[in-house]
């Protein structure tokens, strides 16, 4: 495993920036509402993230952390 992300239900807006912006397509839209009312961004695939923090980074909430190693 090269990275890990952890993405807050309560602060994702379900903007899909990040999964628009992962390279390996490991990001999708839950099935569920979190408190707000949103579908938010869960990871689909946690071996395959590389760690590379793209989703972190163009996240306009600030909710997702990048965990590598």
């Amino acid at each position: 495993m090269k990275g890990k992300i952890n993405i807050s239900r309560e602060f994702c807006k379900g903007c899909e920036l990040c999964m628009a912006f992962c390279p390996p397509k490991i990001i999708s839209l839950s099935a569920e509402l979190n408190s707000n009312g949103y579908l938010t961004a869960v990871c689909t695939n946690s071996e395959g993230c590389t760690g590379c923090a793209i989703c972190a980074t163009v996240c306009p909430e600030a909710a997702i952390e990048v965990y590598r190693g």
